[in-house]
């Protein structure tokens, strides 16, 4: 009942001023400058950012182009006028006392840009013609943040709860909508359209993640627009979007320090010669003790645009990163955390992950016509992954094993109270190469007399993992025994089509359908046989999967105000081609994970100082994948059957701009806060240890998490924000165990609230900004996961200092 009448006060409140708050901005506010902001060819531009420079006063343009400011003194002003796009281009406007400049604000197109995917592709600031609930997060906002790791940026989206692993963000895990989190296994991880895990089908881990300090944006879409993507559909699609080249010389570095040795140093460049454009970013990124954690990375990339005629570019893009860290998985067991005094002991201090990437891309825009465009993505890339990790144990007994280093952790006189490190090395090699071609075609026609736009693609791809384990006979080393050595390819292909049916200028109808085809192989060379020991093998089994995943989605906007939109879709990933087929060379039994994904949903900028969206979602699963792997907490690798589960919940986003609330001119104040409410839980019978647990909560699934913002910016250039990110409790395990186990793994993770404070000031005649952070700024204690291996204590209060310089 409480959500029915928030809707309907809501709906309410924007069709009839004279409830709530005055909506009404003359009746309290002078009007100085309205109207209309269109295209050359006389489309109206929905959204546009109108903004008065030198000051804090602006606005956007509504469904219609139409925008109106207010409060202004007399005097001249410069207009600055940007949407995604067009141009951006400036005007000159003089204020006089009682009389409204009425303006017609003209775009010209931004002619040549870079061809890639994008997955929200809209022109508004409200996507008011996507179907689905999404998110945008610029540039700006990225800055503002500051952050230390991506998920700081990413949980600035509702339904998005993200779980630190190592504190530093490099190896993201994304939980949309109450899903498991664990490497991000059911979200699909895209830049600039290309995938990024290890293997898109067959090993969709994200051991590589890109860094945020080098985007431009990032876009979320949990919708049944993600039907166009592939091969996750179930929880959503995170593109990362990298800068394009400007047209004119731009160039910035930006350095970060703080604590621990920590230092992030990023340099950008960017310009257009003639016909060629071209961008480049070289990003170094290093701590020696950020909490337990030690890391070096270097990331560059680069980008060229090639105007080769007035219908077609074509764009390139090279990457490469190099990653050396202590990255592990042991955690603390449950003494050690209670006893306190070491969350950041380095257990293992031998651990070294190595990840390396290389990848190029090509992507190319043709236009036959102004109604019909062909855009075509190819890249390829490879990815070496290897980990050294002691090996150790935990037992009942507490009985040192024979090749016991003398390092014990814990409390050898509580039973399994105690971590013995063995005197022996995991190596856990595994190279992984992926390349894949997506041409996609985009027809405006008239079918149905209405206007439409139809997109239809294909996507090939080939993906292919070499996997070696050496046992090492001390900790530390990389070399050794050969124990296991395979190979795991896959060739996919997939169609898709989607028609987008502009019944009115109030109703759009979005219908898509995509194929789903994947012939995946298993060829293990080497491997531990039971009784016989290890031996050479030739044990090779393949498969192949066919799916069609249907969508449907709306979007009405009954008014200028108001946008309601809504679809239902089918979630689908393939098994992971290491589960699907066992060790022995068996094909399983092993389902494709299915759902049925509902959502409605509202958006609305209320007024000036208001806008809101909120979302109902549910996700009906056939039969949920749950990973048992070491990652997740299990003692092995692998997914089980979950069997059916439920996903169900609200989630809400609202942004107060209280600066146009209270008239203010020199100042903008702004309040946003994301809340979601989530209750995942099994919905069929099965049973653990004969505890059915049909019922109970999914792991790493809190019902609750919020993340809130109060941000204050001035035009002298002073700029600050305080953050809130809160947590409810999650459980470790399908039992919803509340005790904690004593090796840390399983049991309630208490909920926790965070606070992050962060002051800049923009010095405009030197083309600088200064920083200072505070994450955690109470200093809290809190456990962030208990997983892989046992518990992982999130950051303490942590500060860094920033500068960055323009030119």
């Amino acid at each position: 009942m409480k959500i029915i009448t928030v809707f309907t006060y809501l709906l309410l409140w924007i069709n009839i001023p004279t409830i709530g708050l005055p909506l009404n901005e003359s009746e309290e506010h002078t009007l100085v400058i309205s109207g209309l902001v269109k295209s050359m060819d006389g489309e109206t531009i929905p959204y546009a950012n109108v903004a008065v420079v030198g000051t804090v006063k602006g606005a956007y343009s509504k469904l219609d182009g139409t925008f109106r400011i207010f409060d202004l003194e007399d005097g001249l002003y410069i207009l600055k006028v940007s949407a995604v796009g067009y141009k951006t281009f400036t005007k000159t406007v003089e204020v006089r006392g009682g009389e409204v400049n009425e303006l017609e604000l003209v775009f010209e197109e931004t002619g040549v840009e870079m061809p890639q995917v994008t997955v929200i592709s809209s022109k508004d600031r409200v996507f008011s013609k996507v179907p689905g609930s999404v998110t945008y997060i610029d540039q700006k906002e990225i800055n503002t943040i500051s952050p230390l790791s991506g998920n700081e940026v990413l949980r600035r989206s509702p339904g998005v709860h993200v779980v630190d692993e190592e504190g530093l963000g490099m190896r993201v895990n994304i939980g949309i909508r109450g899903l498991d989190p664990d490497r991000s296994r059911s979200v699909l991880v895209l830049e600039d359209g290309v995938p990024v895990a290890l293997s898109p089908y067959g090993e969709p881990e994200m051991y590589y993640t890109p860094a945020i300090d080098r985007m431009a944006g990032v876009e979320i879409l949990k919708g049944s627009g993600q039907i166009l993507y592939g091969p996750q559909t179930i929880g959503g699609v995170v593109n990362y979007i990298s800068p394009n080249p400007p047209q004119s010389q731009e160039g910035s570095v930006r350095i970060q320090g703080g604590q621990g040795g920590f230092f992030s140093g990023l340099v950008n460049y960017g310009n257009t010669f003639g016909n060629t454009g071209m961008q480049v970013n070289l990003l170094k990124k290093r701590a020696d003790n950020v909490g337990p954690t030690s890391f070096d990375i270097t990331d560059f990339n680069t980008k060229f645009l090639f105007n080769i005629n007035d219908k077609s570019e074509l764009g390139l893009k090279l990457g490469l990163y190099n990653e050396v860290s202590n990255a592990t998985y042991i955690g603390l067991n449950q003494v050690m955390y209670d006893q306190g005094g070491q969350d950041f002991t380095r257990m293992a201090p031998d651990d070294q992950l190595d990840v390396s990437r290389y990848s190029i891309s090509f992507s190319h825009k043709y236009r036959f016509n102004e109604n019909v465009r062909l855009n075509t993505i190819a890249y390829a890339y490879t990815t070496t992954r290897n980990w050294n990790r002691q090996d150790f144990q935990i037992n009942e007994a507490n009985t040192p094993p024979s090749n016991w280093t003398g390092v014990v952790w814990g409390d050898t006189s509580i039973p399994g109270g105690a971590v013995f490190m063995r005197n022996s090395t995991g190596n856990r090699n595994r190279q992984f190469t992926v390349g894949g071609i997506e041409p996609r075609l985009e027809v405006d026609h008239g079918l149905f007399n209405i206007k439409n736009e139809l997109i239809v693609g294909t996507r090939v791809l080939f993906e292919q993992a070499n996997e070696q384990r050496v046992n090492g006979t001390r900790a530390g080393v990389k070399s050794g025994n050969l124990v296991e050595d395979e190979v795991r390819t896959g060739e996919a292909f997939a169609a898709y089509a989607q028609n987008k049916f502009a019944i009115s200028k109030k109703i759009d109808l979005n219908v898509g359908v995509r194929y789903e085809n994947f012939n995946y192989e298993r060829d293990i060379r080497r491997r531990n046989f039971e009784n016989i020991g290890i031996r050479d093998t030739i044990l090779v089994a393949g498969n192949v999967i066919h799916e069609i995943i249907p969508g449907i989605g709306f979007n009405y906007r009954p008014n200028q105000k108001l946008n309601i939109f809504g679809g239902v879709h089918k979630g689908y990933a393939p098994p992971r081609t290491k589960d699907a087929i066992t060790a022995m060379g068996d094909v399983l039994d092993l389902d494709a994970e299915e759902s049925v994904n509902y959502e409605l949903g509202l958006r609305s900028e209320v007024s000036n100082w208001l806008f809101f969206e909120m979302t109902g979602f549910w996700m009906d699963f056939s039969n949920q994948i749950i990973p048992v792997s070491e990652s997740a907490g299990g003692m092995g690798f692998g997914v089980v059957n979950a069997g059916a589960t439920k996903h169900r919940g609200i989630e809400s986003a609202v942004i107060f701009e209280l600066g146009n609330l209270f008239g203010l001119t020199r100042t903008k104040l702004n309040y946003d806060i994301n809340a979601t409410y989530a209750m995942s839980t099994y919905a069929a019978d099965r049973f653990i240890n004969d505890i059915n647990i049909n019922g109970n909560r999914t792991p790493y699934a809190p019902n609750w998490f919020v993340n809130s913002a109060l941000t204050i910016e001035t035009t002298s250039g002073f700029i600050g924000r305080l953050t809130l990110n809160y947590v409810g409790d999650q459980f470790g395990d399908e039992l919803n165990r509340v005790e904690p186990t004593l090796d840390g793994r399983n049991g309630r993770i208490e909920s926790y609230t965070l606070l992050d404070a962060m002051i800049g000031y923009d010095v405009k005649r030197w083309n600088s900004r200064f920083n200072i952070t505070v994450k955690n700024l109470t200093d809290r204690r809190y456990i962030a996961s208990r997983r892989p291996q046992g518990i992982q204590v999130g950051l303490p209060r942590f500060i860094t200092a920033g500068y960055e310089f323009r030119f």
